[in-house]
């Protein structure tokens, strides 16, 4: 998802550049950096917490994902293919947000 990201966001206009491109790279590198910033931490509810946050730039990721496209920096196509890799990482976390919380 990240690489189809950069990928999308390189045809966005320069001058957003240092605006919306890189708002929603930085929010969907957050996501992956999360994962492996909890998995390196001690416990399950740490994790969880780490998890938590990777879901909040997931949801970051997906309003701008929206936004570039009622700015017409996206097509209604590749931008319902991104939200729609959004949305599957989202429940695959909200999937292991669960299952740590019932292994306790």
């Amino acid at each position: 998802m990240v690489t189809a990201v950069y990928q999308a966001t390189s045809a966005f206009p320069k001058d957003e550049l240092y605006g919306l491109t890189s708002q929603v790279r930085r929010a969907c590198v957050s996501i992956p950096a999360n994962i492996a910033e909890g998995s390196g931490r001690k416990g399950k509810a740490e994790f969880s917490h780490f998890l938590s946050i990777a879901m909040g730039s997931a949801s970051e990721v997906e309003y701008y994902l929206f936004l570039a496209r009622e700015l017409h920096f996206l097509s209604v196509k590749d931008c319902e293919n991104l939200v729609t890799q959004v949305s599957e990482v989202k429940r695959m976390l909200t999937a292991f947000i669960k299952k740590l919380s019932t292994d306790y």
